[in-house]
């Protein structure tokens, strides 16, 4: 499908990507975890025609973000661990993946929808727009954001600000 074809939240997503440095190519892929979605060596693959949840992409997109840059490298190959990802980066990647919403100002249901999350997309929301962050120590550890009191001494801004969108 041409860019041009694709949604205002598919364009605002892959152009916000490319602007972060995470490159997405656009390939037929089959059994895949996430339908239409699949990680490689420091890209996501995207198969539009099976994609059905948009706001997937950014949920996937948060697991390449908090990877090392050697896990970027390693996914989707043989060589990444079967373990991968941690439950602390599947958390990161889940709260990043609500950070990007805000950042892009698409609504929080467009990531978080009903047939994700196992069946915990409403409790998600619920804590996040209750600025109930679970999982922020982690994404300040791998130095991507800042919470409230750590902001305050830098004069810098607060999560859901990201202070950088990938993991060094």
């Amino acid at each position: 499908m041409p860019l041009k074809e694709k949604s205002p939240e598919i364009k605002k997503i892959l152009l916000f990507l490319d602007e972060i440095g995470l490159q997405t190519i656009e390939k037929k892929l089959e059994n895949t975890f996430l339908p239409g979605l699949s990680l490689g060596p420091d890209c996501l693959y995207i198969d539009f025609e099976k994609l059905l949840y948009p706001g997937d992409i950014l949920h996937e997109a948060g697991h390449m973000a908090v990877a090392t840059s050697e896990e970027r490298k390693l996914a989707g190959t043989h060589e990444m661990s079967q373990e991968w990802p941690p439950q602390s980066e599947e958390i990161g990647a889940i709260l990043w993946s609500f950070a990007a919403a805000n950042h892009l100002k698409l609504p929080l249901e467009f990531v978080f929808h009903p047939n994700g999350y196992k069946n915990a997309s409403d409790w998600f929301i619920s804590n996040f727009s209750s600025k109930n962050y679970i999982g922020l120590p982690f994404l300040q550890w791998i130095g991507l954001t800042l919470g409230e009191e750590k902001a305050l001494e830098e004069k810098k801004e607060s999560f859901p600000v990201m202070q950088k969108w990938l993991r060094d």
